[in-house]
């Protein structure tokens, strides 16, 4: 598989491209703004970097070539995210994992929901956010959107409970570890139960009104 992804220099992305590294055969194009200045390749068989922004379409649509699977690791600009949608569909890459955060379906309940909101429900970022969604949900892709409660780092804590679109978002924190994992559990999978899903993902028992580290 030739793994695209985009925002490459983020935390999640540089753990997914040390575990893609370490545990598959996956080629990885790493695309990022001054990606040559603040990535390195590691292998030269199997790694391959792009400068760009996610509006430039030219350098999108070279980054995308026989690529099989594209992971958006920042959904918060909404013409970055049609940008990317539009050259998938020029260049006929279906795939697509993208993180999003919660709230975006005002679906969290309780004190913790009334934290959210008042911590980004109103941000600009915020709707962007939301329209992000829905211009993958409303593209012919083959799309799984990550919405991602609070985000802290925990070496070795890859535990994470997943709520579907429509259910009310549970936990108030996950560490980067675990949705790293994920993401490769859902490449990983072969049933597609992941196809055309929006996932709410947390840490098992952080059913509380705030993250622990606010």
């Amino acid at each position: 598989m030739r793994v695209l992804i985009l925002g490459a220099a983020g935390q999640i992305a540089q753990m997914l491209r040390n575990e893609l590294i370490s545990k598959t055969d996956h080629s990885i194009v790493l695309y990022a703004r001054n990606g040559h200045k603040r990535l390195t390749v590691r292998d030269a068989d199997r790694e391959i970097i792009y400068d760009g922004d996610f509006k430039d379409k030219d350098n999108l649509n070279e980054a995308m070539k026989d690529v099989d699977l594209v992971y958006i690791n920042d959904m918060g600009d909404d013409k970055s995210t049609k940008t990317i949608v539009d050259v998938m569909h020029e260049a006929g890459v279906k795939r697509v994992i993208g993180a999003s955060v919660l709230g975006i379906y005002d679906e969290v309940p309780g004190a913790f929901g009334d934290w959210n909101k008042r911590m980004i429900g109103g941000s600009p970022r915020m709707q962007s956010q939301i329209e992000s969604a829905r211009i993958v949900e409303n593209s012919n892709l083959d799309y799984t959107l990550l919405r991602l409660t609070w985000l802290y780092n925990e070496k070795g804590n890859t535990e994470y409970m997943i709520t579907q679109k429509g259910e009310p978002f549970i936990g108030a924190q996950v560490t980067r570890q675990a949705v790293t994992q994920l993401i490769l559990d859902i490449m990983g999978d072969k049933s597609n139960k992941y196809l055309q899903t929006s996932l709410g993902v947390s840490e098992p028992d952080t059913d509380w009104g705030k993250p622990s580290f606010y």
